[in-house]
């Protein structure tokens, strides 16, 4: 029977997944990580199949969602995406570490995922942590500069101001750069990695996405499967039942 606990580490609310005869074993770990506007249990199917597959899986609240809600206006979460993105790779740091320190997770074995803004939580995470070993961005772009760019476009499009000056954007950007994977793609270093876009997606630009797949494909040419993009025709932004198959066997395949 698998099991989903309320957990937290520090400060950060979570939900620990797990099947029960399994929950005192060192396991597999994967940490999912949910997208914009949305909360950690609308992805438990994920760790459902996940932690029936024998791994446990951990599932943060991201900064200023749900538990951690502390009543932003729409214009305010907006300018603070970039924020939660960076906090949230900081803490799967203290995550990966609590649970390792407490005996429950194999060092060698542990995955990141997450959708949309999770996605992109992940593939930023891949240039600051080696540990990771294996990875799946649903609807996640890893561009950070240019996207942070586009954005900032269609908030002026839809007729915000923005309570940034020039300047404060510049440093934006610049903090940006060091987790754009896109700009350091060496560091992916021959890890598996799987890419789910749907080509209609309105809300992270399908082209960034799989111009990346593109540009690092060639440097798996000894390990041609261990990337892999699947593109969904049809799909805008939501996740179909491939995708959410395609994830659990990835980390079935790379990390146990």
């Amino acid at each position: 029977m698998v099991v989903v606990e309320k957990d937290k580490v520090e400060n950060i609310p979570l939900l620990h997944v797990v099947k029960e005869s399994e929950k005192l074993e060192k396991l597999p770990l994967v940490i999912f990580i949910h997208g914009f506007k949305s909360v950690k249990e609308r992805n438990l199917h994920y760790a459902y199949l996940l932690a029936e597959a024998g791994f446990r899986v951990v599932m943060p609240e991201v900064l200023y969602h749900g538990e951690r809600d502390q009543g932003l206006n729409e214009k305010e979460f907006y300018i603070r995406f970039w924020e939660m993105v960076l906090n949230t790779i900081d803490e799967i740091k203290r995550l990966k570490e609590s649970y390792l320190k407490k005996g429950l997770i194999d060092s060698e074995k542990i995955g990141l995922a997450g959708t949309s803004m999770g996605g992109i939580v992940t593939l930023g995470a891949l240039t600051q942590y080696k540990w990771i070993k294996a990875a799946v961005s649903l609807m996640g772009m890893p561009s950070y500069e240019e996207f942070s760019l586009w954005q900032l476009e269609q908030l002026k499009a839809q007729g915000l101001t923005l309570p940034l000056t020039a300047e404060q954007i510049d440093e934006q950007l610049r903090i940006l750069r060091e987790y754009d994977l896109s700009h350091q793609p060496e560091k992916l270093d021959n890890r598996p990695l799987l890419f789910w876009h749907g080509r209609k997606d309105p809300l992270v630009p399908y082209p960034l996405t799989h111009q990346f797949f593109e540009k690092v494909k060639p440097n798996y040419q000894d390990d041609p499967e261990k990337i892999r993009f699947i593109t969904d025709q049809r799909a805008g932004h939501n996740v179909s039942l491939e995708g959410v198959e395609a994830t659990v066997d990835w980390f079935i395949h790379y990390l146990q």
